[in-house]
């Protein structure tokens, strides 16, 4: 399974993207909300896990443009 964690606090981010990696997945992670959305209309992820608030373009929005 691969997962996209869009997370602008680093300890939060490193701490999800290492806990998922050691349990198998395949796992990227970035920390605007712009980066996560040029990754995730890139990449074929299986899960997104989005915070809300974020720089740039908030998770919401990142959430709206991919459905869009």
């Amino acid at each position: 399974m691969k997962i996209l964690i869009v997370e602008d606090e680093p300890k939060a981010g490193e701490y999800l993207k290492q806990g998922l990696q050691e349990a198998g997945f395949v796992v990227d992670w970035k920390t605007t909300g712009t980066d996560g959305l040029h990754t995730a209309k890139e990449g074929d992820y299986d899960l997104l896990i989005l915070d809300v608030m974020l720089p740039e373009l908030n998770g919401w929005q990142l959430l709206q443009q991919l459905r869009g």
